[in-house]
């Protein structure tokens, strides 16, 4: 097992890895919309899903692996009202690629975001 670290992705926000990689597979965890500059979430939630996928790619090029390599994904968004912006900056950066995905409303996020991805992919 290894774990996954890069500073082209934010920081963790608490006590786990970005990524941890076991038997060829990439265990990302959930990505908020946040500047891994600033670590300051993006305004809207069409920023934040744009970064939060931004930030996903980042830490799946870390773990060797690509969004094209994605066979699951798993999008929490705190309002679903959200959900049709979401799914389309969700399709646009997947384009033909067709990951298996559930979408969950959630009472909150960490930090107040307004939507986190997380993904398991392949890295062999």
């Amino acid at each position: 097992m290894q774990t996954v670290h890069t500073d082209k992705a934010p920081k963790a926000v608490g006590p786990y890895s970005q990524a941890v990689i076991a038997g060829g597979v990439a265990y990302c965890s959930g990505q908020l919309g946040l500047d891994p500059a600033t670590m300051t979430l993006r305004e809207g939630v069409e920023a934040q899903a744009r970064q939060a996928l931004a930030n996903m790619a980042a830490v799946l090029e870390a773990a060797g692996s690509s969004p094209s390599r994605v066979v699951k994904a798993t999008v929490f968004v705190a309002d679903m009202a959200d959900f049709p912006v979401v799914n389309g900056i969700y399709e646009e950066f997947f384009g033909e690629h067709k990951p298996a995905r559930s979408t969950i409303q959630v009472a909150g996020l960490p930090l107040g975001g307004l939507v986190e991805m997380e993904c398991v992919a392949l890295t062999e």
